[in-house]
C-alpha cells in the first residue's frame, strides 16, 4: 500500500471494543487519579466486570491501578497512562474519520 492510505479502521485499537473499556478510557484523563467505586457508579458496573475491565487495560499498559488504605478502609484508584491516552486518541481519530465516510474513491 504504498501511497495508497489505508482505511482509518486499521487504527481501531481492539482494547477499546467492549462498551466499558471505551467508557473507562473516556473518562480517565492524565494526571487523575479516579477511585473504583466512582468508577462503578458512574459507569453503571458490578464489581467484577468492572474489575476485569481494568486488568485487561492494565496488561495492555494503558492504566496503573494503585492500592492505598485510608483509615484502614482499602482503596483502589486507577490512572491513565501516556500510552493509554495515546491510544485512546488514535482511536478516537479513527472513529471520527470511518463517521465522516470516505471522501475520496478511486
Amino acid at each position: 500500500m504504498s501511497g495508497e492510505q489505508r482505511h482509518p479502521r486499521h487504527d481501531l485499537d481492539a482494547a477499546f471494543q467492549t462498551p466499558l473499556r471505551f467508557s473507562l478510557m473516556a473518562v480517565l484523563r492524565p494526571g487523575l487519579e479516579i477511585d473504583f467505586v466512582t468508577l462503578r457508579t458512574n459507569l453503571e458496573a458490578n464489581d467484577s466486570t468492572l474489575s476485569k475491565a481494568i486488568t485487561y487495560l492494565q496488561q495492555q499498559e494503558y492504566v496503573v491501578v494503585r492500592k492505598t488504605a485510608i483509615v484502614q478502609q482499602p482503596r483502589t484508584r486507577v490512572l491513565v497512562t501516556a500510552r493509554g491516552s495515546r491510544a485512546f486518541a488514535r482511536h478516537l481519530t479513527a472513529l471520527k474519520k470511518i463517521a465522516e465516510g470516505i471522501t475520496e474513491l478511486p
